[in-house]
């Protein structure tokens, strides 16, 4: 491993409070016809797809969705549309398909906008950080934030930013009219890159540690998928994500004094889920909690602990969540004698062969 291994994604990582401002602009910008596509469109359901990272954001974008608009909402990955598509497309109701890809270009997503089409004459909205792509071009509404783009195989500010623009266009559909909260976000960046780089670093050099479980629910469980999916991808290291309840069942007799429990804790449960956390504690497990405020838990008496302290919205809070589990995996990475820049057995755009088409 070179001395320059990893300074892409050192970059990236670092680079997020100037980016997040992009990726407000970029929805601004499309806001009034996103406004004119909703009010026409009396959709009663929306289909949120990707594949890999943006799979998981598609998964918070469902929940948050659904969860604050009422309207139906579900994340499928793209490869599920293209070849199940009788279990994605009901025979009566009035969909929107909102696909989310850094490249744009994934065959799988692709494929799946055709499958879209084939089964309904509804608008299709793509986010992504190519505004030149092939599903921009297709798009009949494009949320695009080219500056996030990476260097990078592994997905850290152009997922971010692509979730910023996730989380308003649910906040608009649901007639909130604090959107201008979202100008906070880069200053929410800033103190978490500098308040918990040492922290991060700490953890992610940790040798004693060898399995990572990252545990999460609701709008969580899909940012705590993108937090294992840095981790094994960057470092090849044994991370699993789950929903924080259904950790116990089962899964928690991996348990012991080599792994890191890192628990998203929301405000809506955070009892029963810090819970959960004490009890893998009392099983040998380092637990890392990151939550928007310490509920009077004393997360610092028994864990680690990422203090959020946004004072955001719940609905623009998820993304808060990410830049520390990046920069542990990045550390991760580099104590592995992994360069992240270029995670083993990837490519940039997964393109596959005619049989997807």
């Amino acid at each position: 491993m070179t001395t320059k291994d990893g300074s892409y994604t050192y970059t990236e990582i670092f680079s997020q409070p100037e980016i997040w401002l992009d990726a407000i602009a970029s929805f601004h910008q499309a806001s009034e016809a996103l406004k004119v596509l909703w009010d026409q469109g009396g959709f009663d359901s929306v289909l949120f797809t990707g594949c890999g990272s943006t799979y998981y954001l598609a998964h918070v974008g469902a929940t948050l969705f659904q969860q604050m608009t009422g309207i139906n909402a579900r994340a499928y990955p793209a490869s599920e549309i293209v070849l199940f598509p009788d279990l994605v497309f009901p025979s009566s109701n009035n969909p929107l398909l909102i696909t989310v890809s850094r490249s744009g270009e994934t065959t799988e997503t692709v494929e799946a906008v055709r499958s879209f089409r084939k089964h309904s004459q509804n608008p299709m909205i793509t986010v992504t950080c190519g505004s030149n792509s092939t599903l921009a071009k297709q798009a009949d509404l494009v949320f695009a934030i080219d500056k996030a783009q990476e260097t990078s195989l592994a997905q850290t500010r152009s997922f971010a930013s692509m979730l910023i623009v996730i989380q308003a266009i649910a906040a608009f559909a649901a007639g909130h009219h604090d959107l201008d909260t979202l100008n906070r976000l880069p200053s929410v960046a800033t103190h978490l890159l500098t308040n918990y780089h040492t922290l991060a670093q700490t953890l992610g050099e940790d040798k004693q540690i060898e399995r990572f479980f990252f545990l999460g629910s609701g709008t969580l469980f899909g940012i705590a998928s993108e937090g294992m999916l840095k981790m094994k991808e960057m470092s090849l290291s044994y991370s699993e994500a789950f929903h924080m309840l259904e950790f116990r069942h089962g899964p928690m007799s991996m348990v012991d004094d080599h792994t890191l429990i890192i628990g998203l804790i929301s405000e809506e449960a955070h009892i029963q889920e810090a819970s959960v956390l004490r009890q893998m504690k009392q099983r040998g497990a380092q637990i890392l909690a990151i939550a928007e405020d310490d509920y009077q838990l004393e997360f610092e008496s028994w864990s680690h602990f990422v203090n959020l302290n946004s004072g955001l919205p719940r609905w623009a809070r998820p993304v808060a969540y990410l830049p520390v589990m990046q920069v542990m995996a990045y550390y991760r990475a580099l104590s592995n004698g992994q360069n992240p820049d270029q995670p083993a057995n990837l490519t940039f755009v997964i393109s596959l062969d005619e049989s997807m088409t």
